[in-house]
């Protein structure tokens, strides 16, 4: 009787391993780190019934040309303004710099902003928040646009992974208060890259 148990038990964990692993999916390790963070109840965004049943958000594959050196303008003298967001909340932002950079022969532009309580935070003084909307909202991508987090370059340049775009927590609960981007920052190009809408596969 007792090694029947023992080797259920060892089943049970055999196919209980594996499933989890089989969860944790992605092809980069930006992925992998943001479906174990979603499957997390801790950390997830997710409501309950969706995180049931969740195996891995839908990702663009990994595109390296959507990885580009953007030259980095700071301007310094900028006021804080209230960002829209998806309720009444209103936090304060100030545009921190300019990034311009050339994508598929084409040259583009997008602020980068700085959330003025967040940068009073330990380990986010120099946190910054690049949101962004294309053509693939709507669509391919959540409506609403996507996220980049960013920090403070040292130099003149920053580099933009267009593969680490996310979704605002919006995307997947409306109790959240997510960042309306901001339309100066809509990109007439089709940034195929990075996670795409949820509940469309």
């Amino acid at each position: 009787m007792r090694p029947f148990i023992v080797m259920l038990i060892f089943a049970t964990c055999l196919v209980s391993c594996a499933q989890e692993k089989k969860t944790i999916k992605g092809d980069t390790e930006f992925q992998r780190e943001l479906n174990a963070e979603y499957k997390d109840a801790t950390t997830s965004p997710l409501k309950d019934k969706d995180r049931k049943h969740f195996e891995g958000l839908e990702f663009f594959k990994f595109d390296s040309t959507y990885v580009i050196t953007a030259a980095f303008e700071r301007f310094p003298d900028e006021k804080p303004f209230e960002m829209k967001t998806s309720t009444e909340r209103r936090p304060i932002y100030v545009k921190y710099g300019e990034l311009s950079f050339e994508l598929k022969g084409k040259s583009y532009k997008l602020n980068i902003y700085q959330n003025k309580d967040l940068m009073t935070q330990e380990g986010y003084e120099d946190y910054l928040f690049l949101p962004f909307l294309d053509e693939t909202n709507g669509l391919e991508s959540y409506g609403g646009g996507r996220y980049i987090d960013a920090r403070i370059p040292k130099g003149s340049t920053m580099e933009i992974d267009f593969n680490k775009a996310y979704n605002p927590y919006c995307a997947y609960n409306d109790t959240y208060s997510c960042p309306i981007v901001p339309r100066e920052n809509y990109l007439k190009v089709k940034i195929e890259a990075g996670v795409k809408a949820f509940g469309k596969h």
